[in-house]
């Protein structure tokens, strides 16, 4: 009996996810609790587990699309429970067609009795089944040997006439590596309307055209060169496209057309990449922080020298508790004893209650960059936890955001935030604030710069800071404050002791 299990929430109150990978194929034995998909949300990536002990009939959804929460996701047939004659039905259903439909049916069966056996997605896989093609008889063109759309349709056109002669091809094809120079040379002539030789070992082409050979079923070293780079044949996209409509013939005169005494520079062309999940949040939080809240960025640069020296004593401290100490728990303790002096930087502006919430807790959320985009993971309740408590939960929050296992919970609550661009270079930014918070600190690379003091100058070391405010609500005033203040604690960190 058929089970239909639909896309649940997955506990973050999301309306949608994307789909970014199947963890298993149409045929698969799954145990219940099992991964079987992984759904990138909003915020986080999750794996989504098998409701019931069985086996994967039809996965309804190509990777990379969005799924509504509450629509069709996976017919699973239940362990201990009949498979619902899908295929006998189908069978009975087409009694009045032709023998050649019985053959296609038959086709269809095979195939999705092969269906754990071969990788190919949901749609190549219902291509297959229209077209009649058994997917088992396939080889994939794609990555890591995937079965593409050009493969199915390739594989159909074909169909058994074109076997024999396609094998006379690959016959001819490799006596172009035999020794004898003229049999190669025949070949070459033949298979390219005089042009160099099909089935090249080699072939420069860019990233998209390789693509659109797979997506066309094209064997991309069959397709004469459209010029010579370094000794090796150059393939254009356009090439390939002409290949798959026209035949050799027609590539010919491409090829030589493109042989011509004046030179054609190939486009470079773009390639594109979805605009949605975590990326897409991003973009709107950036916009709506932009355009609701008035930035305004104060600069300052910190003398360090004390810091230096006092996480290098606590440094081996720290690594005998298993704890990787870094600066930013000094900088988060910093700042929390400036925000306690203005607290007006630990604020949110409610414009439709005509108020501004003065927060009591000290959540600190820390920028991270993920491979998926910037990422804020919250540490809660800064004031009340030691050096190495927050040193601790940082580095595990950084690397569960970095992983793609933290929640949504744990990016949400802070008050202010922090974010280390220094960490890949540079001095200063203006740093887009975390709306609705009114603030965000930015810290540059912390290195020896020049000092003036008392006269003389000398190398130091220094942490550039740049904070951006909301200037509806904070002040230029009360930002250089508390930037003053933060650069005290700083520049001596035993005052920290006072807190």
């Amino acid at each position: 009996m058929a089970r239909e299990f639909t896309l649940p929430d997955v506990g973050e109150g999301v309306a949608e996810g994307e789909l970014v990978q199947w963890l298993v194929a149409e045929g698969d034995t799954v145990s219940e609790d099992q991964p079987v998909a992984e759904v990138e949300t909003d915020k986080a990536q999750v794996e989504v587990p098998a409701p019931v002990n069985g086996t994967v009939r039809e996965l309804h959804w190509d990777e990379g699309d969005i799924v509504p929460v509450g629509d069709l996701f996976v017919t699973f047939d239940v362990e201990g429970e009949a498979p619902e004659p899908e295929a006998e039905e189908s069978a009975e259903a087409g009694d009045d067609d032709d023998d050649d439909d019985e053959s296609a049916d038959g086709a269809a069966s095979a195939t999705s009795e092969a269906g754990g056996r071969t990788f190919a997605p949901p749609s190549v896989r219902k291509l297959a089944r229209e077209l009649g093609v058994d997917l088992d008889g396939v080889e994939g063109t794609g990555p890591s040997g995937r079965v593409t759309e050009g493969d199915v349709r390739a594989a159909a056109e074909g169909g058994e006439e074109a076997a024999e002669p396609a094998a006379e091809s690959t016959s001819a094809t490799q006596a172009v590596g035999d020794d004898d120079g003229a049999t190669a040379a025949s070949a070459g002539g033949a298979a390219a309307g005089g042009q160099e030789p099909a089935g090249r070992e080699k072939t420069l082409a860019a990233p998209a055209t390789r693509g659109v050979a797979r997506e066309l079923g094209v064997d991309i070293d069959d397709v004469p060169a459209v010029e010579q780079r370094d000794g090796e044949a150059f393939v254009t996209a356009e090439a390939v496209q002409a290949y798959a409509e026209g035949g050799q013939a027609a590539q010919g005169d491409a090829a030589a057309a493109g042989g011509a005494a004046s030179r054609e520079f190939v486009e470079g062309g773009e390639t594109t990449e979805p605009y949605r999940g975590i990326r897409r949040t991003i973009g709107e939080q950036m916009a709506e922080s932009k355009y609701t809240a008035p930035h305004v960025t104060h600069h300052d640069t910190a003398v360090i020298d004390g810091l230096v020296e006092t996480r290098s004593k606590l440094k081996a401290r720290a690594e005998a508790e298993d704890v990787k100490l870094t600066y930013m728990p000094f900088v988060m303790k910093a700042v929390v004893a400036a925000l306690k002096e203005f607290p007006v930087l630990n604020s949110e502006l409610r414009e439709e209650d005509d108020e501004i919430a003065l927060k009591q807790d000290y959540n600190i959320g820390v920028a991270v960059a993920t491979d998926a985009g910037l990422m804020v993971p919250v540490v809660k309740h800064v004031d009340q936890k030691s050096m190495l408590e927050i040193s601790e939960e940082m580095n595990e929050l950084v690397e569960k955001a970095r992983n793609r296992s933290i929640s949504r919970e744990e990016m949400q609550g802070g008050t202010f935030t922090i974010t280390n661009f220094g960490a890949i270079g540079g001095e200063y930014a203006t740093p887009i604030i975390n709306y609705p918070e009114t603030a965000i600190l930015g810290l540059g690379a912390i290195d020896e710069r020049p000092v003036a003091e008392d006269g003389d100058v000398r190398a130091a070391q220094t942490l550039p800071l740049s904070l951006s405010i909301d200037h509806r609500v904070i002040d230029g005033a009360e930002a250089a404050q508390f930037t003053n203040r933060v650069m005290e604690y700083l520049t001596d960190p035993e005052l920290l002791l006072l807190e």
